[in-house]
């Protein structure tokens, strides 16, 4: 019988402060006071008739007022949004990738031609659909006369997804999609350039960048790994005594290239590593494996360009990591800001490793640095790009 009691007394007890804490928001300082002391007389009951008589008063507290639809739904949104966002902190962070210099791993944002489009499907769907899709905005653009370029009236418009710069030719505003630099490298426009009557100032898209899932989790569990396509903050980080917060951006992405205590220098466009307690350097793609696609020569990949860059070990100096540092080295060698320019990235500053490519569909949707290099052979640049970047 003593025993009987005791589990309905532990049960009952349990009962009261369930109730008591889930709804601590909703409760007066009076009913508060009153449930404490409720669950205090429970708790000193000795015999059933006391444990009775507590839970008859407890079932005459006055319930707390129920919440309404509207704010039963906001307060699912915030726990679901709390949720997310933790998620968010802890493990998947989402990234737009705005530069090219991870081509061609990663397609980033860059004027592709209409006759240069591999994509046929480009010019069959509605424009609203290359966006949704293929992730291109259209970047046609023609006026009805003669004009002069006019500079300094640039206008940048920020987007949530992609920017447009407005510009002066003439009389007429011509707005195109990409940030100012961007829209005049494509338009190559230039101070005193002319432009002939219902000629087309550009005929093609802009990629809107690749949009990715950054994994952070594990990098609490195994440190940073040679060839991984990492995500950094660009705290602490200069090129010719700048800040490349002020000039790049807050978050860069490269692939990993050497590791602390790694002594390095490339020449003749090769990177050759010297591991901390080896005898001798080899090139980066015998050490490690998904150097390889970078070296093949193939669908745009040219190796690790040499002679380019601040840093003495980009012109065959031997140069030794320091610790808890990372060389850190973009795919698009010829048009890429990285440890060549700014030095080694300090561990902490490293966010996560690049892990699925969401968005748009293309060939690189699915996990990072998956693919393997298109079978065609690299060709010298055209002075913008390699010509295989836009079969990507």
């Amino acid at each position: 019988m003593n025993c009987f009691f005791k589990r309905k007394q532990r049960k009952f007890v349990s009962e009261l402060k369930n109730r008591r804490h889930a709804e601590d928001d909703l409760l007066s300082p009076a009913l508060r006071h009153d449930y404490d002391k409720l669950i205090s007389e429970a708790e000193n009951c000795r015999t059933p008739d006391e444990l009775k008589a507590v839970h008859a008063r407890s079932a005459a507290l006055p319930l707390p007022e129920k919440r309404g639809a509207m704010y039963t739904f906001l307060d699912l949104i915030l726990v679901v949004g709390a949720v997310a966002f933790g998620l968010r902190g802890l493990y998947f962070q989402p990234f737009r990738i705005p530069t090219s210099s991870m081509q061609p791993t990663l397609y980033g944002i860059h004027y592709l031609s209409r006759s240069n489009a591999s994509n046929k499907f480009l010019d069959k769907v509605p424009s609203p659909l290359n966006k949704f899709l293929f992730g291109m905005s259209d970047a046609t653009a023609v006026i009805p006369e003669t004009a002069e370029y006019v500079p300094g009236t640039e206008r940048h418009q920020p987007g949530m997804i992609f920017d447009r710069t407005s510009f002066q030719l003439g009389k007429n505003s011509v707005t195109l999609p990409g940030t100012p630099e961007q829209v005049l490298a494509y338009t190559r426009m230039y101070p005193g350039k002319i432009i002939s009557a219902n000629e087309k100032i550009s005929d093609g898209f802009v990629s809107l960048g690749d949009h990715l899932f950054v994994e952070r989790f594990s990098l609490y569990l195994s440190p940073p790994k040679r060839g991984d396509v990492m995500v950094f903050t660009t705290e602490n980080l200069k090129y010719n005594d700048i800040p490349l917060i002020l000039t790049g951006g807050y978050y860069y992405i490269k692939r990993l290239a050497a590791l602390p205590g790694d002594t390095v220098k490339i020449v003749d466009n090769q990177l050759y590593i010297k591991p901390a307690g080896a005898a001798e350097f080899r090139p980066v793609q015998e050490i490690e494996p998904r150097f390889k696609k970078i070296y093949s020569m193939k669908g745009g990949y040219h190796g690790h360009l040499s002679n380019m860059g601040s840093m003495g070990f980009a012109f065959g100096e031997e140069y030794t990591v320091p610790d808890n540092h990372y060389l850190m080295l973009g795919d698009n060698s010829s048009f890429s800001m990285d440890s060549r320019y700014f030095g080694p990235v300090h561990r902490k500053q490293m966010i996560g490793r690049a892990w699925l490519t969401f968005y748009p569909l293309s060939r690189r949707t699915g996990i990072v640095d998956s693919k393997e290099p298109l079978d065609v052979p690299t060709t010298p640049h055209n002075g913008n790009t390699f010509n295989e970047m836009y079969l990507q």
